[in-house]
């Protein structure tokens, strides 16, 4: 309990630096956000409408930084994150619940599926290692090291152009009400099939290699040994002497990503026009959107702190020597 209570302290302060650098890093960047909302839509106000706008954004020149500090806590305690200039005037908060579930959806269940598989395929590989799953090793590291958005050009290429199999371009097909119904899951599922296949398989590698040094170097400690002179069946000893220790570093990485999940792959979304966190994060740097930026930015750190806080608690419930260090 002492070391729980040590580590959410910890993750306090991490997230008022965080957020304290939320707030200041859009300020810091050039550029008149409401000139820039103003010059999009075409029209021309006067000074007291454009004044009014700079004080409805929270950029109002007659408060200091500090005075603007306090406001957006202000408004953090009260779940208020402003208004968007690229989606004006929806708030910020309806702009993320829009997309959140998008990027769920397909980032959250591709990681999920890319780290199960990776690792089981880790763990087999690193127990029957010179079997034939090392000669796979280098294919899929090489998949993994060519960028997302470079397999999805090729996706697209194959799949929608030459072979018009799937759909090459958003969440589901035009003209479709988003509602619980089989026609839009159904729709939702096709087009969720290319970006979801372009995740896995750059992302798996990592997860087998990874995963199949640790169990290479785990077979060879002493308690795999013993557990092998015991008697005990080279299933239970793969999963729950050596697979059990050589997943822990995974862990971490697991939890990182499962952090940036919500944040989505920023450039499969982009390719793919995929309608996800990732895709309006770079609308809102395009449109200089202060306050979606900064509503993207709080989701993606407090996903990542949560992430590693159960990352911690996934090590005390495996690792039996963090339980009484802690």
């Amino acid at each position: 309990m002492t070391f729980l209570l040590r580590r959410a302290a910890f993750y306090l302060v991490t997230l008022w630096a965080a957020i304290t650098v939320n707030f200041l890093l859009p300020r810091l960047l050039p550029g008149d956000p409401v000139q820039a909302m103003i010059t999009k839509l075409g029209g021309r106000l006067n000074s007291d409408a454009m004044a009014s706008l700079y004080v409805l954004f929270g950029l109002d020149d007659d408060k200091s930084i500090w005075e603007q500090y306090v406001d957006y806590w202000g408004s953090l305690f009260r779940g208020d994150l402003g208004l968007s200039f690229t989606f004006f005037p929806t708030p910020v908060a309806d702009v993320l619940a829009q997309s959140m579930p998008w990027t769920l959806g397909l980032v959250g269940v591709t990681t999920i599926i890319a780290f199960i598989l990776g690792t089981l395929l880790g763990v087999y590989a690193g127990w029957k290692r010179g079997s034939w799953m090392d000669n796979l090793i280098p294919v899929t590291t090489f998949l993994s090291s060519i960028p997302y958005f470079w397999l999805g050009l090729i996706a697209i290429s194959l799949f929608s152009v030459t072979w018009p199999l799937l759909p090459a371009s958003g969440g589901y097909a035009p003209g479709l009400v988003p509602e619980f119904s089989g026609e839009f899951i159904g729709s939702m599922l096709e087009h969720a099939v290319l970006p979801g296949v372009t995740i896995i398989v750059s992302s798996v590698a990592g997860w087998i290699l990874g995963m199949r040094n640790m169990m290479v170097t785990v077979t060879a400690e002493d308690y795999v040994l013993v557990a092998r002179a015991k008697g005990l069946t080279q299933k239970r000893i793969m999963f729950a002497y050596a697979a059990r220790n050589a997943v822990l570093p995974s862990i971490s990485g697991f939890a990182l990503s499962l952090g940036f999940i919500v944040g989505g792959a920023l450039l499969v979304e982009m390719v793919f026009s995929y309608p996800g966190l990732g895709y309006v994060l770079f609308q809102g740097i395009g449109g200089k959107d202060y306050p979606l930026m900064q509503g993207v930015f709080l989701v993606i750190t407090l996903a990542v702190l949560v992430a590693n806080l159960l990352a911690d608690i996934g090590y005390l419930l495996l690792d039996p020597r963090t339980r009484k260090e802690g």
